[in-house]
């Protein structure tokens, strides 16, 4: 409705009096990212609710106290929102010393290098040496779940882990202990991953924008700027998810959920994520096997064929049609299980046909 849009008037990095408009109910921060005016976060995720946690997406707005967050302050029209002025910039360099004075954040051995928001944030700032000493001890790293490494020692404390568990995933496993310098993230009773009620489904993993959480399986696989992401559909079941593969020298070295499609927007599974080992295993059949003897030996697609036609009509002439059923697989594409289908209602005459992606 028209009563609902406000203007704000904006000056930024590269803007000047800019007018921006949005919604009733809208926060600053969304307000302007609609806008495309550019305000740094780190705990901020748009399909979680506002934390107002890193402090990073602070500015001026006139006639209010302070240096609010954008990300939890609500949108009035005819507000006046200064982003990039010098005590705002000052003041995020100043959290991003601490963040950095109170971990161990080594780039060159990193496997978020590349891609990590702390690392951009730093840059953008011109950060060259930390001013800040502080009382820092090294945090044990847990690498006992088969999927998932954390390292505390990264960790910014930004709560997308434990939002992306309990608000994404539905899970819970996660959450913030103790208080200020002393927090961290931790499973209830304070168990390794492996003990506690994680379902690896990974999107802790995927929430995080440092290296406290990464997968296992894509250590040493290549760095982020290596990688081509190519977009594909999960093949373990008939929801249909949306997937990038991040492909070094055409392997795969990582797996990770497309934010936005649908339908599964930024959410995968243990399956979907992690378990894409099967298709470098030595063990898959490379050529149609006929067993003789007690024993299998190698044939042509050809030859297997008849032979599958032969042994279906023998059982069709004396025991009739619904003697033979079939299953698809849901590792199959669409195309393929509907000509299956085909086959096996209009051909051999029989409705015995399922797929394991069926609900």
């Amino acid at each position: 409705m028209k009563n609902d849009i406000i203007t704000l008037t904006v000056n930024g990095r590269d803007v000047k009096n800019l007018q921006v408009t949005g919604k009733k109910g809208q926060t600053v921060l969304e307000v302007l990212r609609g806008n495309g005016v550019y305000v740094p976060t780190l705990c901020h995720h748009p399909k979680m609710p506002p934390y107002g946690g890193c402090r990073l997406c602070i500015v001026e707005i006139e006639n209010m106290r302070g240096l609010p967050p954008t990300c939890t302050t609500p949108a009035v029209d005819g507000m006046v929102v200064h982003t990039h002025t010098e005590r705002v910039t000052r003041v995020r360099k100043t959290v991003l010393e601490l963040l950095l004075a109170y971990g161990n954040h080594n780039c060159l051995t990193c496997e978020q290098n590349g891609a990590c928001e702390l690392q951009n944030l730093v840059y953008e700032h011109g950060i060259e040496h930390v001013r800040f000493k502080t009382d820092f001890v090294p945090k044990h790293i847990d690498d006992t779940n088969p999927m998932i490494v954390r390292d505390q020692n990264k960790c910014v404390l930004c709560g997308r882990c434990v939002r992306g568990c309990l608000q994404v995933q539905v899970n819970g496993v996660i959450d913030i202990a103790a208080r200020g310098s002393d927090s961290y993230i931790t499973t209830f009773d304070n168990k390794t991953l492996k003990e506690s009620n994680c379902l690896y489904c990974g999107q802790c993993v995927q929430s995080c924008p440092v290296g406290a959480l990464t997968e296992k399986k894509a250590k040493g696989m290549g760095r982020q700027w290596e990688l081509e992401k190519v977009r594909t559909t999960c093949p373990y079941c008939g929801v249909g998810c949306q997937l990038n593969l991040h492909v070094k020298d055409g392997r795969i070295a990582r797996v990770s959920a497309v934010e936005g499609a649908l339908p599964n927007d930024g959410r995968i599974c243990v399956k979907g994520r992690f378990g894409y080992d099967w298709i470098y295993s030595e063990e898959r059949l490379k050529t149609p096997l006929i067993k003789e003897n007690g024993g299998f030996r190698e044939a042509s697609w050809d030859e297997a064929l008849n032979l599958v036609a032969a042994k279906f009509t023998e059982i069709k002439e004396k025991y009739g049609p619904d003697a033979i059923a079939g299953v698809s697989s849901s590792r199959s594409i669409n195309e393929d299980s509907y000509q299956m289908q085909k086959l096996f209602r209009s051909v051999i005459g029989t409705n015995n046909i399922d797929n394991c992606a069926r609900t």
